[in-house]
């Protein structure tokens, strides 16, 4: 692709973190942006400190595809139509399969693997007409399972066989697709599980290096931007993620699971007495999100 100048391009959850980092990043470069997210406060900031023409916003839920029709129809409408889709939006939940609150995980899975095939869906028609781009941000965690993170690592594992099966049904019609994986990035999603669990940063610190080790949302947003302007097939963040992928077959042994058992027997136990105290399986960020509606 090249230089994403006058391209349109399409980020979900693209209010605040990676998401919005990449959407700053890529308006700087002369792109022309559609920004949804439920957030609309940061929504809104995040328009308002881009500033111009080159931004539509949408309040868009990932789990509803009219409404994510909706949003890809007043692209097209304004722009001419799609460019690029960034399927960004993601949530966490807290808590082994034991402990979660089963609401919570049918949730996860409802925004971070329906919202994806949501969003794809609604932007294809204008992404086959253009030959565009697609990437959809799967993680470190499609690679490597880590305890009490279940739902969150099923998810991005199955976006990234969404990616791999997208790529061969649209490669014909010019569509390249590329799926992102990510370590622990410093978004308010790792910095508030961080806040609610001291178990997790526990155990983060006792996970091997560099598999413990965090990244900046600007390190994520540049990596994001050259997978954009490449149209790469992986994009990884840090660069070392990648060496994690050829290694996925002997993480899931024996010898690759080692390491996580040596202190899954003792923090896991202590990791859902947290969860069970907070009352509930995700961040307090999340549920106000779910119980707000349009403009609250």
């Amino acid at each position: 692709m090249g230089s994403v100048a006058g391209k349109v391009v399409f980020i979900t959850g693209g209010a605040a973190g990676v998401g919005a980092e990449a959407a700053r990043r890529l308006h700087a470069k002369g792109a022309r942006l559609l920004l949804t997210d439920v957030d609309d406060a940061a929504l809104a900031t995040l328009a308002s400190s881009l500033g111009g023409d080159r931004v539509l916003t949408a309040h868009a839920d990932v789990r509803d595809l009219a409404s994510m029709q909706k949003a890809a129809a007043a692209a097209v409408e304004r722009f001419g139509g799609i460019d690029v889709v960034v399927a960004n939006a993601g949530i966490a939940s807290y808590g082994s399969v034991l402990q979660v609150d089963p609401e919570a995980f049918k949730r996860l899975l409802d925004v971070n693997v329906l919202g994806v095939f949501h969003t794809v869906r609604a932007a294809l028609p204008s992404l086959i007409e253009r030959r565009g781009y697609v990437l959809i941000v799967s993680s470190l965690a499609a690679f490597a399972a880590a305890p009490g993170l279940a739902p969150y690592n099923a998810s991005k594992a199955a976006v990234e066989q969404f990616a791999n099966a997208l790529r061969l049904e649209v490669a014909h019609r010019g569509v390249a697709v590329g799926s992102a994986h990510m370590s622990w990035i410093d978004t308010a999603m790792v910095r508030d599980t961080r806040a609610d669990l001291s178990t997790f940063g526990e155990m983060l610190s006792k996970l091997p290096f560099p598999l413990n080790a965090t990244t900046s949302v600007s390190k994520c947003g540049a990596a994001f931007v050259a997978g954009i302007e490449n149209r790469k097939r992986r994009v990884y963040c840090p660069g070392w993620v990648g060496a994690v992928r050829w290694l996925r077959p002997v993480l899931s042994t024996p010898v690759g699971e080692a390491p996580v058992q040596r202190f899954v027997a003792d923090l896991l136990p202590r990791m859902d007495a947290e969860v069970a105290a907070l009352g509930r399986s995700t961040s307090q960020h999340t549920e106000a999100l779910e119980h707000a509606g349009p403009g609250d």
